[in-house]
This record gives structure tokens, C-alpha cells and sequence, in this order.
């Protein structure tokens, strides 16, 4: 049997008036890419379902060797309560957009919840993250509580000049939910595995976190 992988993305695509954001294409495609290489079963959801947007600036220099993957996000499925069974991990890609409706959205962060449950693969990279600042066990303690987790960085973001534009910065609220925050250099591949949570800090880290959670998988 094929392992099954789930990858989640967002719909959401602007920061401001004149700010387009979405989800930063290397941060699915490489990932997408590494899964199907090793023959896994890959669903690709979005948390509306249908076209997933993109950040213009993830475009700019697209690898042809992505075309594959971003067909993948011409017409999503819907993220739905039943995803939360039949995966053997859910990887959460990036993106901007990615602050603004996956830490609030109920669907995902039940899923998020069953997988933490049952000890299942949970991946994310860069803003990907996002996702698990609201996601606790049943009883309550918070996912990321004393795990060693990395994402886009305070600086990253002030850097990239988004961050007065965001609804909370990503590493100080991983840090206020008791997450043992690491990184690396800025701009530079660095990823964290602690047991079956997997994080990467920015695009950079795409291939590293997505191989990580293979090495999980293939330990199952």
C-alpha cells in the first residue's frame, strides 16, 4: 500500500489593496515533487477548494520542472472534516497567505488535531506553520507546547517589510505557545524534525522538510 499524503493550502490572496499574496509555489512544488518520487498517494486540498492563487513574486523564477505540481492547484478539493482519516501525514506549504486563513479555520485545525491524536506525520514550512498555532491536543495543551519546531523568522519577515502588515508575527507566537523555537541563517535551508512534527524555516528549506517527513514515513 501507498503511504498517503495530504497537503493543505490557502485561498487567500491579498495582504493589502495593492499586495498580492497566495501560496509560494516552490514551497508546494518541490515538496509535491519529492512525495510523488517516492510513490506516494498525494491529495492536494485548499481550504475553499478550487483555484489555489499564487504569490506573484513565487512565479518570477518558476522551475519548469513544477509545471507537473502546479497543475495540481487548478482546481482543488475543499478541505473537509473526513481528511482528517486515511493519510499517513498532512504537509502544510507556505505562503503569505497562508496567515490569514489557516489559523482561524475550524475544518483544518480539527484535522490538525486528529493527526497530533494519533501520532500521525504532521509537515509545514516557512508560514506553513501558521497552521499550528491554534491547534491543541483534546485536552487543550497546545500542539507545538515544549516541541522543537522552526518557521519564517521575526527578522525574515520584517526584512521582506510584511510584517506590520500581518495579523501576528509566526515565530514569537510559536514561542508564546510553548514551542521551543530554532533557525538557521536567514535565507539559508534549515528544518527540525521532533518525532512525527516536521518544520522548515522558509522557502529555502522546501526539499529538506519535505525529505524529513519521508524519512518519518519510511520509519512507519
Amino acid at each position: 500500500m501507498a503511504k498517503r499524503v495530504l497537503m493543505v493550502v490557502t485561498n487567500h490572496t491579498t495582504i493589502t489593496d495593492d499586495h498580492k499574496t497566495g501560496l509560494w509555489l516552490e514551497e508546494f512544488a518541490v515538496p509535491y515533487l519529492v512525495f510523488k518520487e517516492k510513490g506516494y498517494d498525494v491529495k492536494v486540498a485548499s481550504i475553499q477548494g478550487g483555484e489555489v492563487p499564487l504569490d506573484p513574486r513565487s512565479i518570477e523564477k518558476k522551475d519548469p520542472a513544477w509545471a507537473k505540481a502546479e497543475e495540481e492547484l487548478k482546481n482543488t478539493a475543499r478541505l473537509s472534516k473526513d481528511d482528517a482519516s486515511g493519510f499517513d501525514a498532512i504537509f502544510l506549504p507556505g505562503g503569505h497567505g497562508t496567515m490569514f486563513d489557516f489559523p482561524d479555520n475550524e475544518t483544518l485545525q480539527y484535522v490538525l488535531q486528529q493527526f497530533a491524536e494519533d501520532g500521525r506525520i504532521i509537515g509545514a514550512v516557512c508560514h506553513g506553520p501558521s497552521g499550528l498555532v491554534n491547534v491543541t491536543y483534546k485536552d487543550g495543551t497546545p500542539l507545538v507546547k515544549g516541541k522543537t519546531v522552526t518557521a519564517f523568522t521575526d527578522e525574515e519577515e520584517k526584512e521582506v517589510q510584511l510584517d506590520q502588515y500581518m495579523p501576528f508575527l509566526l515565530e514569537s507566537t510559536l514561542r508564546l505557545r510553548g514551542a521551543n523555537f530554532v533557525r538557521g541563517e536567514k535565507w539559508t535551508d534549515f528544518s527540525v524534525r521532533d518525532g512525527n512534527l516536521i518544520t522548515g524555516q522558509n522557502p529555502q528549506s522546501s526539499r529538506s522538510t519535505a525529505e524529513k517527513v519521508v524519512e518519518a514515513l519510511e520509519e512507519k
